[in-house]
């Protein structure tokens, strides 16, 4: 996936780090935060074309913004939804609208905006966190901060997943500690380790830099950082990659294990659990019992577990349905289609006669001869529908439509 930037169409990754994806990929990716420079960056001047100062007026006063997609903090804490939220007015019948003026008082009072879940709700972040998950191949979060003149929204914490900070405006200071735990889960959240945390946070930092607009810092899972407003309003964008670990795969092993009758056994009766010594001959029988199943465990059902775990966390690219289903009643041989962008799927033979079509939360069944003709239309590139390898245009617009109404494949152009 690639954005247009003035000299040419560039990957999204070169908007948020100024290496090379795979210098990125080997040097940084996971084990170093990264400072990278506007001057350095990719694409356009900036993030404001992601969002700008009168996007967030936008977003709090005119788009009917409700929790949880806005959280305020304040000295550390984050504030009660009643303090700036209430009815929606006639025919809203909701009770958790953001109320515009309440949250002005309280952001000119010192606190912090959090706008969460943008990637949902503003089409420019939309469209590149869509097109950056998809060359990371992970599920992303971007949520913004809109920070008053020398405040600090959250005090020295760590996240469990990977971060893109995009300066957007204003400039913020940034000190940076190594891990107290490192590649925390995301049940190993920084308030199980906050004492540890406060006191590294007194040491010297790692890093301590003042991001400008246009600048950006990539910052591994664990990573300890705080960030304060210097002597204007900053808002920068957070990017969030959620991790998939080795524990995960562990996880679904375990999952798998319960198939086993020698792991499902009954530990001995009476066996005292609390005693090491009754319990050792348990373990070392199930630790054997463990080897001796792993050794049959098939990648194919880990990964099936994997990617119902997996897809469901990013959605494809959004689909107008009014328009897309006027281009349906109206298709024609000579139309095009493209995949819809970000869209996972799978394609497997089901018997003699049939191939399956593994989607995100559903399955759909094909006749085999179908095959060549799905792979085509799902592989990237915009196709005519009457060069879709099947016998006769009418199996063709059989079949587009059917991609169509699915909304497995959009218009192209």
């Amino acid at each position: 996936m690639t954005f247009d930037a003035p000299g040419g169409s560039r990957p999204a990754l070169t908007r948020a780090v100024a290496v090379e994806p795979g210098k990125f990929a080997a040097a940084y990716w996971g084990k170093a935060p990264l400072l990278s420079r506007a001057g350095e960056l990719a694409g356009p001047d900036g993030f404001t074309d992601l969002l700008s100062p009168d996007a967030v007026d936008e977003l709090l006063s005119r788009r009917g913004l409700r929790t949880p997609f806005l959280r305020v903090a304040q000295q550390g804490k984050v504030l009660p939804a009643a303090r700036f939220t209430g009815s929606g007015g006639a025919g809203a019948e909701i009770g958790d609208q953001v109320i515009d003026e309440q949250v002005m008082r309280l952001y000119a009072e010192g606190a912090t905006l959090v706008l969460q879940g943008l990637h949902r709700l503003w089409p420019p972040l939309i469209d590149y966190s869509r097109r950056l998950g998809a060359e990371l191949r992970r599920p992303l979060q971007v949520n913004a901060y809109l920070t008053p003149p020398g405040s600090q929204g959250f005090s020295t914490h760590y996240d469990t997943h990977d971060v893109f900070v995009l300066q957007v405006d204003g400039t913020k200071r940034w000190r940076l500690h190594e891990p107290v735990l490192a590649d925390p889960l995301e049940k190993q959240a920084w308030g199980g380790h906050a004492d540890e945390v406060a006191a590294t946070a007194q040491g010297e930092p790692a890093m301590d830099v003042v991001l400008a607009p246009g600048d950006a810092l990539y910052l591994p899972r664990g990573w300890l950082h705080s960030a304060e407003a210097q002597g204007t309003r900053s808002l920068h964008l957070t990017i969030g990659v959620r991790a998939l670990t080795r524990y995960a795969v562990v996880e679904e092993l375990l999952a798998l294990a319960a198939d086993d009758a020698r792991l499902r056994a009954t530990l001995p009766y009476a066996v005292d659990v609390a005693d090491p010594d009754a319990i050792e001959p348990e373990l070392t029988e199930t630790v054997e019992a463990l080897r001796d199943w792993l050794a049959t465990v098939e990648p194919a059902e880990v990964a099936a577990r994997l990617r119902a775990r997996d897809w469901p966390s990013a959605r494809p690219e959004p689909v107008s349905p009014l328009a897309q289903l006027d281009f349906v009643a109206g298709l024609a041989p000579d139309d095009r289609v493209r995949a819809r962008e970000g869209l996972r799927w799978q394609l497997a033979d089901d018997g003699a006669e049939h191939v399956v079509l593994r989607l995100t939360g559903r399955t759909m069944r094909f006749p085999a001869y179908c095959a060549p003709a799905l792979q085509f239309a799902l592989g990237g590139d915009p196709v005519r529908v009457g060069d879709l390898p099947l016998d006769d245009d009418a199996d063709r617009l059989v079949l587009a439509r059917r991609l169509l109404t699915e909304a497995l494949v959009v218009p192209a152009g």
